[in-house]
């Protein structure tokens, strides 16, 4: 069997537009930049600005995500010619499949699903923190062993420490999210859409009210002098900065996996995908402007930076605290319900093209969603959310996604190389100038993570090349 079999774009396309496979198309270019900014900000904007700036780029943490959002962009511009060449579910694990071979699309359709589901996981379990914070506001007081899971101390009102049962609200999160996701897409689009207006309307009154509170004399200097370390300000310490950003843009990418729902998908998710980062970069470029005007970016060191700008505010905004918490919790959610998506949809893409059993490309008759799919990650998730450590991951920064930005990279490469008249209703431009770019600079990120990350990526992929050699190839379609 060719382990490196290529699928035929055109077989792509006409296996997804008919048939057992058919998904319900109703998303618009809206729906995609909505989706792009649910899955993108999170609580990240509102804790890595600040240690960014602390540690490393001072007030030039605003250039910092200038240089990040251009790495994101030399990656976003190639997604959005692939995904407007080949508009199919699978996201990173298509196009693969079209340019590389199917060996090279099992390894990354395989890394995904793990960084989706540890992402879900630890976003749920993060949640589940938030909302008990939040409700304790209101007077109303969690059991703190009910929002932990046993390997996790917590505090008793009565002072006595003591470890935790399970966490109930991140399975719960995640059952809801679950649920919605199988009932349709378009509903799903539409809690999402709900939950980003809320999201904007956070940050967007942040903005506002704190820009009456800057201080000029923040700004300077502007780029702080370096200390002698690289990282530690002056130019290093923009690069590092941004390395550090980068990772808060991270979730575009999942606009692709919804390209098979896309009512126009030729046009909607190049539009989805370079719509929602150039919006977000706006949005986190103006909050970084007011987060070190209001406070000396040395005071920003803290685990709750924006708590440190709204306390510096006159006692009738107190209200804001409550408001950021409420958009954080917002986040969170918008966040889960893009990965749960994502990772159902390349779930279901494998399946059908037979490399993994094909219960979980089954649609259901009338919600028109591989509700199967949503079924496994909902049980699967919930309970790596409820009963593990997962928060443990967090530092598990997002290897998985930065791999498949530098194959999606090269597959551009690989097709305007060997096939250069396929129709290409989106083209990034300067080619090959921005896509080889895009591999440096997600290599980079990539060389910069730890060495348990690594080792985590390599073992989770070992035992998929096991599933691979053992089952996927003797099952796959295309070398049938």
């Amino acid at each position: 069997m060719n382990l490196f079999v290529k699928k035929p774009i055109g077989q792509i396309i006409a296996a997804s537009e008919g048939g057992e496979y058919t998904l319900n198309r109703s998303l618009g270019p809206w729906s995609l930049i909505s989706l792009g900014i649910g899955a993108i900000i999170g609580a990240g904007l509102f804790s890595l600005t600040g240690m960014a700036a602390a540690e490393n780029a001072g007030p030039a943490v605003v250039l910092a995500f200038v240089v990040a959002a251009i790495g994101c962009a030399f990656a976003g511009m190639c997604y959005s010619e692939l995904a407007a060449m080949i508009p199919v579910a699978g996201s990173a694990y298509t196009y693969t499949y079209a340019t590389m071979g199917e060996l090279i699309a099992w390894i990354i359709g395989w890394d995904l699903v793990l960084e989706y589901a540890v992402a879900s996981s630890v976003v749920a379990v993060s949640w589940s923190n938030y909302v008990a914070s939040f409700l304790s506001d209101f007077g109303i007081h969690l059991d703190p062993r009910f929002v932990a899971c046993s390997f996790d101390k917590v505090t008793m009102p009565d002072g006595s420490v003591v470890n935790g049962i399970i966490n109930i609200p991140a399975m719960i999160i995640i059952v809801l999210i679950s649920l919605l996701l199988m009932i349709g897409i378009k509903e799903s689009s539409t809690v999402n859409s709900i939950i980003v207006v809320i999201k904007l309307a956070v940050v967007l009154t942040f903005v506002a009210v704190g820009f009456q509170y800057i201080k000029p004399e923040n700004y300077v200097p502007f780029i702080p002098e370096n200390t002698g370390k690289f990282g530690e300000f002056g130019i290093s310490g923009i690069m590092r900065a941004a390395a550090i950003i980068f990772f808060a843009y991270i979730g575009f990418d999942t606009v692709s996996t919804a390209a098979q729902e896309t009512r126009n998908p030729h046009k909607d998710v190049p539009m989805g995908i370079l719509g929602s980062l150039a919006l977000c970069t706006i949005l986190y470029i103006a909050f970084a402007i007011v987060l070190t005007g209001m406070v000396k970016y040395t005071g920003l060191g803290g685990a709750a930076p924006v708590a440190t700008a709204i306390n510096m505010l006159p006692d009738q905004y107190h209200w804001l605290q409550i408001m950021i918490k409420m958009g954080i919790v917002a986040g969170f959610t918008s966040v889960i319900l893009v990965m749960l998506l994502g990772q159902s949809r390349i779930f279901y893409s494998m399946s059908r093209d037979g490399l993994l059993p094909k219960l979980f490309s089954d649609i259901h008759p009338t919600w028109r969603t591989p509700w199967r799919s949503n079924l496994l990650f909902m049980f699967f998730v919930s309970f790596f959310a409820g009963f593990f450590p997962i928060s443990k991951l967090g530092h598990m920064t997002s290897i998985g996604t930065l791999l498949a930005f530098v194959i999606v990279c090269a597959g551009v490469m690989v097709l305007r190389y060997t096939q250069p008249l396929l129709p290409r209703p989106y083209r990034a431009p300067c080619f090959p100038l921005f896509p080889f770019l895009g591999i440096i600079v997600c290599l980079a990120m990539m060389t910069s993570l730890d060495a348990e990350t690594w080792a985590r990526l390599i073992i989770w992929l070992a035992v998929g090349l096991i599933i691979y050699f053992t089952y996927s190839r003797f099952h796959s379609k295309l070398n049938k």
